[in-house]
């Protein structure tokens, strides 16, 4: 049911915990599932993103995209982080089963909801950076089925 990366990541979850006086702190949800994922970062003076960690509620899949999520974004410019899709973290873990898609959407969300505290923050508009959605299921639900 689960590729050997889901299971490695759900297993040994990279970046996890939090970043005290993170640059960014995105926190999004799936009412219909429970999931819960919130994701920090550290982006420097140059808008690199230094560090990333992620506190994840809810299922093994849900865990094991907020890691490859992470991975995927760490040393990476703002505008670089922007362009994860929850196809790129899909295809980071070699799949994931139809089902369990919405997690990968989750953790999308939740890099672009870290990244648009981040831009509040500072005062910036990123470009193509649009509001975050605090919960992904009524929004999403369309795009999930596009990836298969």
């Amino acid at each position: 049911m689960y590729t050997k990366k889901v299971m490695d990541h759900f297993s040994n979850p990279r970046n996890m915990g939090e970043i005290e006086n993170a640059s960014g702190i995105g926190t999004v949800g799936n009412a219909k599932c429970g999931d819960i994922m919130r994701m920090y970062l550290d982006i420097d003076e140059n808008d690199v993103i230094q560090d990333v960690k992620f506190k994840t509620f809810g299922c093994g899949a849900a865990v094991a995209t907020s890691s490859v999520a992470t991975e995927l974004v760490k040393g990476k410019t703002v505008q670089e982080a922007i362009k994860v899709t929850n196809k790129a973290v899909v295809e980071a873990l070699d799949g994931l089963p139809p089902v369990k898609v919405h997690c990968s959407l989750l953790a999308e969300e939740a890099i672009h909801a870290a990244l648009w505290d981040y831009a509040e923050k500072k005062g910036i508009k990123i470009e193509g950076l649009k509001k975050p959605k605090s919960d992904i299921h009524d929004h999403h639900d369309h795009e999930v089925e596009e990836i298969y």
